[in-house]
C-alpha cells in the first residue's frame, strides 16, 4: 500500500513538473505578445493604479474576475509589472502558475473518473506537451485562468474516495458551485460546461438523503457569485440600456449597459460550422491542425468512442459520458456559429486530452497489472523523441532534427527593442498610436506615455478619438506598429472608424524597423 502511494505521488511529481518545463521553458521569448495580453495587463493596471476595471470606459465586453486575479498577483509581487522585466512577461509568470495548477487538478480528476494512473499520465502528458497547448496557454488569456477554476470545479465534484458512491459533503458541493462562478466571471464561456457539471452532480447524489439540498446549495453557490457582477451594473446604474433598447444599430449613448453588451454578443456571428467560411473552419485548419493534428483528431474520436461506451453501459462505464460531456459541451459552443478568436480553443484542449488517456486507460485494462504502463511508455516516448510528430524535436528545412520553435526561437525581444527605441527617441508628450501590447509598459514605467493609445480606442472610444485626436491624422506623431498591425486596422475599418489612422500611415515615413521571418516591426513618424 505505502508502494502504490509512492509511486501515485511520484507520476504526480512527474506530470507537474513536465508542465512547469514545457510551459516555463523559453516562456518570455516566445511565441509573440499579442493584442489580447496587453488588453487584459492594461486593466489589470487600471484596477492597481486608478481603482477601476478598465482605464478607458468598461462596457462589459468581458467580467473582470481574470484581470483583478492578474491584478492580485501583481500586488503581491515586489518589483509588480516590471517584476519579470516588463508587464506582459510578469502575466505570463502568472500563466505557468496556472498551468501548473491545472496540471495538478487534470491528473486528480482523471484519475478519479478511471482509476486509472495510466489515463492520468497520459492526458497530462498531451496537456503539456501539445504544441496547440503550449502555444495558447503560456499567452496571458482569461482562458487559461478559466480553465483553472473550472478543472477545480470539476475536481471537488469528484471527490470522495469512491467518486461514484454518492459521499459528497456539503462544503464541497459549496466550493464546487463557487469555483464554476469564478470560471464563469472570468470568461463567460464556461456557461457551456454547466450542464456536464450538473450531469456529474446529479449522478452523484441521485438517491442520496441530501440530493436535492446539494443540487439546491451547487446552483445557489454559482449564481450567487455571477449575480455579483449584474449587482455591479445595477449599483452602477449601467445593467438597462436607456429607454429599455436593445436596437443592436443604435448603441446606448450616454451610458453602457450589461445587458445590452450581453444581447450583442448574442448576435455576433461569423457563420456555423456548416458554413465554410465560418471561424471553425478557418482557425482548426489555418491554425490549430498545423499546430498539432493529433490532439484535435485523436481527442474527438476519443470524445465520441468515450460517449457512446458511456451511454450505452448502463451506468458501468459512467465516467465515459462524463468525460465525453465535458469536451462535447465546449466543442457545440465553438461549431455554433459566433465572433470567436484564434485561442477560444484552449478550454477543449485539457478535456481532449483527458478524453485520450480515459480511452487509453480502458484499452490497457485488459493487460495484465505488471505491463499496463508499457503502451503509455511507449506513447509519450514516440511523442517525445519521434520528430516526425513534431511535439518536442522537429525536422526542420534542412533534414536536421531540432527542438520545436516553442523551445528555441525567440521572438519577443524585438518588441522590447521596439520598446526601448521609443523610449529613447520619442518624447513623452508625444501622441502615439499603437497596439495593447505595449500599452502598460509606456504607462507603468518612466517617462510615461499618457497619450500612447491603442488604435481600437482611437477609433471607438470618444475620449480619445474626438477629444484628443480630433479624429484628425495631423494630430498624431508616431504610429507604432504592431506584426500585421495594418490588417488589423483595415479588418476593424469597416465602418470607415479607422480611416484617419490609415491615412496617417499613409502620410508617415518608417523611422525605425526590424524584421525576422514572417514577423515585422516598426514606427512610422506621421508628416503631418
Amino acid at each position: 500500500m505505502f508502494g502504490w502511494w509512492r509511486f501515485d505521488r511520484i507520476l504526480l511529481l512527474a506530470s507537474v513538473a513536465a508542465g512547469a518545463l514545457t510551459h516555463g521553458y523559453n516562456l518570455f521569448n516566445y511565441p509573440l505578445y499579442i493584442t489580447d495580453e496587453g488588453i487584459y495587463i492594461q486593466q489589470a493596471w487600471a484596477v492597481l493604479r486608478e481603482d477601476r476595471l478598465s482605464p478607458y470606459t468598461y462596457f462589459y465586453d468581458h467580467a473582470p474576475a481574470g484581470w483583478l486575479a492578474i491584478a492580485t498577483w501583481v500586488a503581491l509581487l515586489p518589483g509588480q509589472f516590471q517584476t519579470f522585466g516588463n508587464a506582459l512577461n510578469t502575466g505570463r509568470a502568472l500563466m505557468l502558475v496556472c498551468h501548473v495548477i491545472s496540471t495538478f487538478l487534470l491528473y486528480r480528476i482523471t484519475q478519479r473518473l478511471s482509476g486509472s494512473r495510466v489515463s492520468a499520465v497520459v492526458a497530462t502528458f498531451f496537456f503539456n506537451v501539445s504544441p496547440l497547448a503550449v502555444f495558447y496557454q503560456r499567452e496571458v488569456l482569461l482562458d487559461n485562468v478559466m480553465v483553472m477554476w473550472l478543472l477545480l470545479a470539476v475536481f471537488f465534484l469528484t471527490s470522495g474516495r469512491e467518486w461514484r458512491d454518492g459521499d459528497l459533503r456539503i462544503v464541497t458541493v459549496i466550493l464546487s458551485g463557487l469555483a464554476f462562478g469564478v470560471a464563469v466571471l472570468t470568461k463567460e464561456n464556461a456557461l457551456f460546461f454547466a450542464p456536464a457539471l450538473t450531469y456529474v452532480l446529479f449522478k452523484r447524489l441521485r438517491g442520496r438523503m441530501n440530493y436535492r439540498f446539494s443540487m439546491g446549495f451547487w446552483s445557489f453557490s454559482a449564481i450567487s457569485s455571477i449575480s455579483i457582477y449584474f449587482l455591479y451594473a445595477t449599483l452602477k446604474n449601467e445593467l438597462l440600456p436607456s429607454n429599455f433598447s436593445f436596437d443592436l444599430n443604435n448603441p446606448p449613448a450616454d451610458h453602457v449597459s450589461l445587458l445590452y453588451s450581453i444581447w450583442w454578443q448574442l448576435h455576433r456571428g461569423e457563420g456555423t460550422i456548416l458554413d465554410a467560411s465560418s471561424p471553425v473552419w478557418r482557425f482548426s485548419l489555418g491554425a490549430w491542425l498545423p499546430k498539432d493534428s493529433f490532439i484535435l483528431a485523436a481527442g474527438a474520436a476519443a470524445t465520441l468512442v468515450n460517449l457512446a461506451v458511456g451511454l450505452l453501459s448502463h451506468g458501468r462505464k459512467r465516467e465515459g459520458t462524463i468525460v465525453g460531456a465535458l469536451a462535447l459541451s465546449y466543442g457545440v459552443y465553438l461549431a455554433r456559429g459566433s465572433e470567436m478568436l484564434e485561442f477560444y480553443v484552449v478550454p477543449l484542449l485539457p478535456f481532449l486530452a483527458m478524453n485520450i488517456g480515459l480511452l487509453l486507460g480502458w484499452c490497457v485494462a485488459v493487460l495484465p497489472n505488471r505491463i499496463r504502463a508499457i503502451p503509455a511508455i511507449i506513447l509519450v516516448m514516440v511523442f517525445t523523441l519521434n520528430p516526425l510528430w513534431g511535439y518536442v524535436l522537429v525536422i526542420d528545412e534542412f533534414g536536421h532534427v531540432v527542438p520545436h520553435d516553442l523551445y528555441k526561437l525567440g521572438q519577443t525581444y524585438m518588441q522590447e527593442q521596439q520598446l526601448q527605441w521609443i523610449r529613447q527617441n520619442v518624447p513623452p508628450d508625444a501622441k502615439l498610436i499603437i497596439d495593447d501590447d505595449m500599452w502598460a509598459d509606456l504607462h507603468d514605467v518612466k517617462p510615461y506615455y499618457r497619450f500612447a493609445h491603442s488604435h481600437f480606442k482611437a477609433a471607438s472610444d470618444p475620449d480619445v478619438r474626438d477629444k484628443l485626436f480630433g479624429k484628425d491624422w495631423r494630430n498624431i506623431d508616431f504610429i507604432v506598429m504592431s506584426n500585421k498591425m495594418r490588417d488589423a486596422m483595415t479588418l476593424n475599418n469597416a465602418d470607415g472608424s479607422e480611416s484617419w489612422i490609415l491615412q496617417a500611415l499613409d502620410n508617415s515615413t518608417r523611422v525605425w524597423s526590424v524584421q525576422h521571418g514572417d514577423v515585422e516591426l516598426e514606427v512610422d513618424k506621421v508628416n503631418g
